[in-house]
C-alpha cells in the first residue's frame, strides 16, 4: 500500500506573514512537519507544495521533495483539496500513483511522528476511508453565541444551550494538523470530510495551528512545556 504525504505551504499569509518558514524553537516551523512525516517512516514520498522559492530551499535543506504548484493555486481562495490534487496529478503524469494520502499542515509543530502513524492507521486498517487529527473544545461549544443583524448575541443552537454538558453529545474539532484520505475515494469526492470519517484524539498541548501571533506564542509555550 503506497502512501504520500503532501505538506502544503504558499509563501503569503497575511495574518502572521511568512508563517509556514517562521522561526520556531529555533527552526523554520515547516522543518517540523517535514521531520515528522520522514520519522514515522510511511511515506514512500514526503512533498512540500509551494509557490514560493524559498520555502522550496528551506523545503529541501529538511529532506522534502518539492513540487512547485501553479500561480493560480497559490491565493487565499485556492483550497487545500485543489493543492493536494494538483501534486496527485502531477506524480501520476510521471507513472507514480498511491493508495493513501496524508495532508500535513505546515504550521502545526508540535504534531509528532506517531500522531501521524496513528491517523494514517485508521484509513491504513481499513476502518475509514478519511481520518483526522482531531482534539476537544476548550470551552462548552454547544453554549456558542452568534451576533444577529441587529448586533445582540443568540444561541448559535437554542435547543442545547441551556443544556448541562454531561448531557450533549461530546463534541470534537479538526486540529488544523493532519488528514489522511483513500486516494480513490478523495479523488472521487473531492473532500477529507467524506463518509466513514474517523477521528484520532489529540490534546490541546500539540493541538496548536499556528495562524496568527497569539497562535505562536502559545506554541512556543507548549513546547517549552512539553520539553519539561
Amino acid at each position: 500500500m503506497k502512501k504520500i504525504a503532501i505538506i502544503p505551504a504558499r509563501g503569503g499569509s497575511k495574518r502572521l506573514p511568512r508563517k509556514n518558514i517562521i522561526d520556531f524553537c529555533g527552526r523554520p516551523v515547516i522543518a517540523y512537519s517535514i521531520d515528522a512525516a520522514r520519522g514515522c517512516g510511511l511515506f514512500d514520498r514526503v512533498m512540500v507544495s509551494t509557490e514560493d522559492s524559498e520555502i522550496a530551499d528551506i523545503s529541501k535543506a529538511f529532506g522534502a521533495e518539492v513540487i512547485m504548484r501553479p500561480v493560480e493555486l497559490a491565493s487565499d481562495t485556492a483550497s487545500v483539496v485543489d493543492v493536494c490534487l494538483q501534486a496527485l496529478d502531477s506524480e501520476n503524469s510521471q507513472g507514480r500513483s498511491y493508495d493513501i494520502l496524508c495532508c500535513l499542515y505546515a504550521t502545526a509543530p508540535l504534531r509528532s511522528a506517531d500522531d501521524i502513524k496513528n491517523t494514517v492507521e485508521l484509513v491504513a486498517s481499513g476502518e475509514s476511508d478519511f481520518a483526522m487529527a482531531v482534539t476537544k473544545y476548550h470551552y462548552p461549544p454547544h453554549q456558542a453565541m452568534i451576533m444577529n443583524e441587529a448586533g445582540f448575541m443568540e444561541p448559535m443552537w437554542y435547543d442545547l444551550v441551556s443544556k448541562r454538558s454531561q448531557d450533549v453529545p461530546e463534541m470534537f474539532i479538526d486540529n488544523g494538523s493532519t488528514y489522511v484520505a483513500s486516494i480513490r475515494e478523495f479523488i472521487e469526492l473531492k473532500t477529507f470530510r467524506g463518509p466513514k470519517l474517523k477521528g484520532y484524539l489529540m490534546p490541546q498541548n500539540l493541538s496548536v495551528d499556528i495562524d496568527v501571533v497569539e497562535d505562536l506564542e502559545l506554541a512556543n509555550y507548549f513546547a517549552r512545556r512539553n520539553k519539561q
